[in-house]
């Protein structure tokens, strides 16, 4: 199995924000789409600006958290860029769920964007991986107890 086969089921539904945004935007954006993370891309227009949409880091409810223990202030003062995780790791939807699920683990992480090439094609959380391998486990305790008495 692998990450294609994920988000082939799940959907390719990616919620983003700016990077100029505020946590309390990010706030309210995570709860109307009950999430746990957002991809953070380059806000167009801005001076260092990236190709537009092009992806620059992630936010996610931990580093909110962080945020908040680290600077005592009002979500609607910190800006995502000052504390999303811009040290980006991604996974190629042809990687196994097997594999993923190592890397998330040994990351500590439990949203994984999946690119290929520089286009981002979804993203799969920790809970889809467990998800994914739970099925395949069940559907063959299945085949091997309908071999065993059949």
């Amino acid at each position: 199995m692998t990450l294609r086969e994920i988000l082939h089921s799940k959907g390719h539904v990616v919620h983003t924000i700016g990077s100029s945004a505020t946590l309390e935007d990010v706030v309210l954006k995570l709860v109307r789409n009950n999430c746990g993370s957002l991809v953070v891309c380059e806000d167009p227009g801005h001076p260092e600006s990236a190709p537009e949409g092009r992806m620059i880091g992630i936010i996610t409810e931990r580093d909110i958290l962080k945020a908040l223990a680290a600077h005592r202030a009002s979500l609607a003062t910190i800006r995502v860029i000052e504390v999303m995780s811009s040290k980006l790791v991604t996974a190629s939807p042809d990687d196994s769920v097997e594999d993923t699920m190592g890397l998330m683990t040994e990351m500590r992480m439990r949203h994984l964007p999946v690119t290929e090439g520089n286009q981002l094609l979804g993203l799969v959380s920790i809970g889809d991986v467990v998800k994914m391998q739970h099925n395949r486990l069940t559907m063959e305790n299945h085949y091997l107890k309908s071999y065993i008495h059949g």
